[in-house]
């Protein structure tokens, strides 16, 4: 499965077209919330089940999207943290949680 278009929709999510015709949406505190970078991994692991994060607004506002080879994008986020690589089956099994 492949992104056939990939946009910002409304500020608030990451909308998805796939080449199988099916559209999703990932609101943008989903994706940060489960970003797959080393230090935001480490960053859920020492904390507990329960811990909610607060995102500010610059944590949650994207700057650029950028195609990672032809298995996932990357997301520059406005304060600059950009190093999770969202793999596509990554971003399909995230869009089925907002569900």
């Amino acid at each position: 499965m492949v992104p056939v278009q990939i946009k910002i929709k409304e500020k608030n999510y990451l909308f998805i077209k796939w080449n199988d015709g099916i559209e999703t949406s990932i609101k943008l505190s989903n994706l940060r919330k489960n970003c797959p970078c080393a230090v935001c991994i480490s960053e859920r692991d020492n904390n507990s089940s329960k811990y909610i994060p607060i995102y500010s607004s610059e944590q949650l506002s994207v700057i650029d999207i950028r195609m990672v080879g032809s298995y996932a994008i990357g997301i520059t986020w406005a304060d600059d943290h950009n190093t999770g690589i969202y793999d596509f089956n990554y971003l399909k099994k995230i869009s089925e949680l907002n569900q």
